[in-house]
């Protein structure tokens, strides 16, 4: 569910630990937006990726999902019968269906007021997509002199000396009748013989995998459906993960021998830890992840055996958590053993993987947080964040040493590229803000230097300013806060400003790169995203001050953060909206009734504007409570304003948009357009 309020004032985790970052890190869940005053703003949205995860900022799979209970049977319930039963599932189902056919002749009668704004807006958001994202380059996965890549829904194959000229297409999703899917995830058998891909449609929330037998002429070997995630154990083994109702439990193994057999490998028994699938990098062990929010347990599968059953490396213990690499007879362990509860770098040997035997390696300064891990022959590279900043830290296993290199200060978001040799000498990886597209980096190691790939064609944006800032909150907490803003504008007191907020799921802000976000600063927006307890930005720590019995740290820390870009002359509350993903909307809506001085809607005292957009097939937020909420809402608005209209209040529009196609987590580039469009059409 998607809401917008006119009102003033190793990725997620890492790979392996509480569910696969690379699922979520780059669809944008839906947005809940704070609107204020009569001002446009916009709304960001990513094409397609080639590693897919949602990053973003709605309860991923893994964590503990809230449970419904639709009947509950007790002592001393009266039952009712069968008859009565029937007749109140009847009447619920009708009202369902009035309420939603209301609701849509009320959209109908609306949407039209808006066409030429709707118009305006397409146009420009369809420009700036052109520029910038089908221009940009996808991933590239070399193995030896083969390098493969996909573009426009195709996986083509190329020389690594020969140029992309001449390249081989190795798949295309019209081909096979998948027009409506992307590709999410590409993994090459070890031999180079088979491709196996998942595609995944965004009106689902399950992926189906294909696996292609490579040669002169590609062929489709299998396909499994519901898939979440899979690795190459072998040359012509297999390993995947069953997902269900956004669980995933049962680990599979699969070969395209002669003798073709499909086997259960693993189950976990306990429904709140998720199961996914690594390789380490030197492709020696497989890993099989098992992870709830608190806790791991890893299980390897040795590549030279993958037949043999898996061997457990540590016992599962309540609030450890732990990602598991490997060197040299080495296991390379990230985990919150010891304290304090932050990631640490421990080894052990294979022979002996307990936790006793875990020596520390490198510990994390305090209050940063690991973004990501990547593991080299002699080397290993960590992305970390700190008060909003990126930076690398490259430990050498052969000098025993750690080099610290900063990344540029706009750089918010960072993509690893795939790098399937292990012994390679550089890593390279891309760099991207919500107004900055995508940027390719690289790490020598043998420089022990940070190169900028060679200028892009479309270039990157110069006019835009970034601000680094930090606020007291009431518990004398400091609170990172990253603002945009063009240089060109004057008077940024009476510019309008769009604050974002998550803290929750120990999750970072969404802050990769949107072509509407750039819109709002080219039409002198400012654009502010603050870091605030309860999401990652800043460790483990930082998640666990803002959530439970600590949320109200997270209310505090977002009105610190309005209030200090207030007094450092960032706009000003009539010119202020908030927008909030997911579980976000829980802070957004706690500061409407907590800071009324802070937000324009509240300022009056009357209920903000809502714009409101549904999924028929939204798996998480089910329509019919979407369309109670509603009506609840619409009339609770209508009431307050009936009762105090001598103040002058006006009525807020309550808007509701249920689209047949669409997920919760849905990432199309054109709900950009409902995202600016909603807030023109809630303002007064």
């Amino acid at each position: 569910m998607k809401a917008r309020m006119c009102c003033a004032g190793l990725r997620n985790l890492l790979q392996g630990l509480s569910f696969s970052a690379k699922y979520y890190s780059k669809h944008n869940p839906p947005q809940t937006v704070c609107l204020f005053s009569k001002i446009a703003p916009k709304k960001c949205h990513i094409l397609g990726c080639s590693k897919s995860t949602c990053t973003h900022r709605t309860a991923p799979p893994g964590s503990i999902l809230p449970c419904r209970f639709f009947s509950c049977k007790q002592e001393g319930t009266k039952v009712l019968s069968k008859r009565k039963q029937n007749t109140s599932m009847v009447t619920s189902e009708l009202l369902h269906k009035s309420l939603l056919k209301s609701e849509q002749k009320n959209w109908n009668n609306i949407s039209p007021r808006y066409k030429a704004m709707t118009k305006r807006i397409r146009e420009k958001l369809e420009e700036l997509h052109n520029m910038y994202t089908l221009n940009s380059r996808s991933p590239r996965i070399r193995f030896g002199e083969n390098v493969y890549f996909e573009e426009n829904g195709c996986i083509f194959l190329a020389k690594a000396d020969d140029g992309e000229g001449n390249a081989k297409i190795l798949f295309s999703i019209e081909d096979l009748g998948f027009s409506d899917a992307f590709i999410q995830r590409i993994r090459i058998s070890p031999d180079q013989r088979y491709m196996a891909i998942s595609l995944k449609s965004e009106n689902s929330e399950e992926a189906t995998c294909i696996i292609m037998k490579l040669g002169n002429l590609p062929v489709v070997e299998k396909v499994i459906p519901s898939v979440f995630s899979f690795e190459w154990a072998a040359n012509d083994v297999l390993y995947y993960t069953a997902q269900k109702n956004l669980k995933c439990q049962n680990v599979f193994m699969t070969t395209f021998t002669y003798q073709k057999l499909t086997k259960l490998v693993y189950t976990e028994q306990d429904a709140r830890f998720f199961v996914d699938l690594y390789c380490t990098k030197d492709r020696h062990f497989l890993t099989i992840n098992s992870n709830s929010k608190t806790t791991s347990e890893v299980w390897l599968v040795d590549c030279r055996h993958p037949f043999e059953s898996p061997a457990l490396v540590q016992a599962r213990t309540t609030g450890l958590m732990y990602h598991v690499e490997h060197r040299k007879d080495q296991l390379y362990i990230l985990t919150t053993y010891g304290e304090p509860a932050e990631y640490k770098l421990m080894k052990a040997p294979v022979a002996s993987s307990g936790k006793e035997n875990w020596q520390l390696v490198y510990a994390l300064e305090r209050k940063t947080k690991l973004v990501d891990f990547e593991m080299f022959s002699d080397d290993c590279i960590m992305f970390l964040k700190n008060a909003g900043h990126l930076y690398l830290n490259v430990i050498s296993f052969v000098s025993h040493s750690v080099q610290s290199i900063k990344l540029p200060t706009w750089a918010c978001e960072f993509e690893l590229e795939s790098h399937p040799e292990h012994t390679t000498s550089t890593c390279y990886f891309q760099l991207s803000s919500p107004v900055h597209p995508p940027k390719r980096f690289a790490y020598s190691f043998k420089e022990n230097n940070l190169i900028e790939q060679a200028v892009q064609e479309v270039p990157i944006i110069t006019n835009c300013h970034t601000t680094r800032l930090l606020a007291k909150s009431k518990d004398e907490t400091l609170v990172p806060i990253t603002v945009f803003h063009n240089k060109n504008s004057k008077e940024l007191h009476r510019r309008p400003l769009l604050v974002h907020v998550y803290g929750a799921y120990g999750i970072d802000l969404n802050m990769s790169f949107k072509e509407e976000k750039l819109m709002l600063i080219e039409e002198g927006w400012i654009l502010a995203y603050c870091h605030v307890r309860g999401g990652g930005e800043q460790g483990l720590s930082w998640h666990r001050d803002g959530c439970q019995h600590n949320k109200l740290k997270g209310l505090h820390d977002l009105r610190a953060c309005i209030t200090l870009l207030h007094q450092e002359g960032f706009s000003q509350p009539k010119h202020t909206a908030l927008a909030a993903a997911s579980a976000g909307g829980v802070l957004a809506g706690a500061l409407c009734n907590a800071a009324p001085a802070l937000l324009r809607a509240v300022v009056l005292q009357c209920y903000p504007s809502v714009f409101i957009t549904a999924y028929e097939n939204d798996e998480r937020v089910p329509l019919t409570g979407i369309l109670q909420y509603v009506q609840k809402l619409r009339k609770a608005a209508l009431d307050h304003a009936s009762r105090t209209s001598n103040k002058g209040n006006w009525i807020p529009n309550i808007i509701l948009d249920v689209q047949a196609d669409g997920s919760h987590c849905d990432s199309s580039w054109e709900h950009s357009l409902n995202e600016v469009w909603s807030l023109y059409c809630t303002a007064p």
